[in-house]
């Protein structure tokens, strides 16, 4: 995972699209269901939370910021959060436009691994959460075809085992292997693409 493709990914276009989604967001879709069992509002304070971890990863921080494991009871939105939200997200694409976030090890979530394993994790939750929040809001999604290639990377190399996925994804869902990247991507992370009808 530490081939020049990786280290160079750029997670701006993701990124992007969470702070377009929010932006278009009432206040009345923020109680919303969404397809990682979480709320909105929930769902958009993880998005704030983990911008900060991984950009202090990507900056090789060794502390609260990094070490501590997201944790549901804590998921609340703050009332700045649509000032808050875009600027951490471009502080975390800035962070892994570096080039010496991808190499060394790095911490997130209270979880050390190699910076470019890192950055890859980085951009599989831009991404994943990105579509979680469009489908729940009843907007399109749109993602960049090295983002979408890269989180496929990642979600394709982990084991369907609960000790391999615990913190990242749910189990399997099966999803035809003729289906499109996108929905593949979904169903190996948990998630029916489909979703709420399945």
């Amino acid at each position: 995972m530490t081939s020049p493709q990786t280290t160079l990914l750029d997670l701006r276009a993701p990124a992007a699209e969470i702070a377009r989604l929010a932006a278009d967001l009432t206040d009345d879709q923020l109680g919303g269901e969404t397809p990682c069992q979480i709320r909105v509002h929930q769902l958009l304070a993880h998005v704030l939370g983990l911008s900060v971890a991984f950009a202090d990863a990507a900056a090789k921080v060794d502390g609260p910021t990094t070490r501590t494991a997201p944790s549901p009871a804590a998921l609340r939105l703050p009332d700045a959060w649509r000032e808050q939200l875009p600027a951490r997200l471009d502080a975390l694409v800035t962070a892994w436009h570096q080039p010496e976030a991808w190499s060394g090890t790095a911490v997130a979530g209270g979880v050390e691994m190699p910076g470019a394993v890192l950055g890859l994790v980085a951009n599989d939750e831009l991404v994943l959460h990105g579509w979680d929040l469009a489908v729940a809001t009843g907007q399109s999604f749109h993602v960049a075809p090295a983002n979408l290639e890269a989180a496929w990377q990642l979600v394709s190399g982990t084991p369907d085992d609960p000790a391999a996925r615990d913190g990242l994804f749910g189990p399997v869902v099966p999803v035809p292997a003729d289906a499109p990247l996108l929905d593949r991507l979904l169903g190996g992370a948990g998630r029916d693409p489909h979703w709420p009808a399945g």
